[in-house]
């Protein structure tokens, strides 16, 4: 493969996950309130944010590399939202909405599946993404294949971002990202 044909299946690869998070995940990325997570640090120094963009990327394409074909507005709406607990977990409970500081891991799935059920529409598929993307500290597994691959895309986001590799980069196209700017990604 040549360097411009590699280039080539790259912007392809950009402009399809670009393509699939305007069309499924635009009201998330344009509400006031998901903009909220700009201000909350997940791992490292990595806003909520961030990650939630990074991780429903890392499940778009993970789903078109193993061609899972899952439904994209759930894989997509429930990658954007898993992480929507919205508050400082580092504040060892200082801040309001972190009711179990010490086991954050544990609990935040069911704060996070509480706001986003009353700031969206969630279809089923979508519940059981946000509610179980911590398995195994979930202790039910996830019951269909998009809460797989977001769960596997967060694990590896987390890590990416909890030992600093990649870290310029995934800041770098997340930043500031207006749902309107989404092309940049």
């Amino acid at each position: 493969m040549t360097r411009e044909e590699k280039h080539r299946l790259i912007e392809e690869r950009r402009k399809h996950v670009r393509e699939v998070l305007a069309k499924h995940g635009n009201d998330i990325l344009e509400s006031h309130k998901f903009h909220k997570t700009k201000h909350f640090i997940q791992h490292g120094d990595m806003s909520v944010y961030d990650h939630s963009l990074s991780v429903a990327e890392r499940a778009i394409r993970i789903n078109r590399f193993i061609h899972a074909k899952c439904k994209e507005r759930d894989l997509v709406r429930g990658a954007l939202l898993h992480d929507y607990f919205l508050y400082d977990w580092h504040k060892d409970g200082k801040d309001k909405g972190n009711v179990h500081p010490k086991l954050h891991g544990f609990f935040h799935p069911s704060t996070a599946l509480k706001n986003a059920s009353r700031d969206f529409v969630l279809s089923e598929r979508e519940k059981d993404i946000i509610k179980k993307h911590m398995w195994p500290l979930t202790v039910i597994p996830p019951m269909c294949r998009e809460a797989w691959i977001v769960t596997m895309a967060d694990k590896y986001c987390s890590a990416m971002e909890t030992f600093g590799l990649h870290k310029a980069k995934i800041r770098a196209r997340h930043i500031d990202l207006p749902a309107q700017d989404i092309e940049r990604l």
